[in-house]
């Protein structure tokens, strides 16, 4: 089975919205393992800080079956997507990583290409994949969480899962 990343992230009731997509993302894929939470500044247009983690998990379903499940459950925590890229949002789900696998199609891009660019995905990721090589750039996130350049502070927050 693959091995799946997920990154969560919200900037709207975050303990609520985080909490229960943790509990929701257990319930659709059973057992999961949880990083480290990082508070982060809004990327890209002014509001409240971020809260953001990710998620390991083992695949059981293919990587466009988990992109539903995510849709689903943005949606059923009152997620919109507008026309801005960057804004705040109440649940933010992410599939960064599908084994190593490297695909573009059906609006599924994996890795993920913002995993090289934020540090609230990176560092995470890292965390829990510390020996796992990035399979496009065949450095382990280790490697690249330490080669990189954060910007802005990341500061952990507490939570109890």
């Amino acid at each position: 089975m693959p091995r799946v990343f997920i990154g969560i992230g919200s900037n709207i009731d975050k303990e609520k919205n985080i909490l229960s997509s943790v509990t929701a993302l257990r319930d659709c894929f059973g057992r999961l393992e949880i990083s480290s939470v990082y508070q982060t500044r809004a990327v890209g247009f002014e509001g409240d800080d971020f809260h953001n983690l990710v998620v390991g998990l083992d695949a059981r379903v293919s990587p466009r079956e988990i992109g539903q499940t995510l849709k689903q459950i943005e949606t059923e925590h009152d997620r919109t997507h507008g026309k801005e890229q960057f804004e705040s949002r109440t649940l933010d789900l992410d599939q960064l990583l599908y084994g190593d696998l490297i695909v573009q199609e059906d609006g599924v891009r994996l890795p993920h290409p913002d995993i090289l660019r934020y540090s609230f995905m990176l560092r995470p990721l890292a965390e829990l994949a510390t020996d796992v090589q990035h399979p496009e750039e065949k450095r382990t996130f280790g490697e690249l969480w330490k080669a990189h350049r954060m910007c802005g502070e990341m500061k952990r927050v507490e939570y109890r899962f």
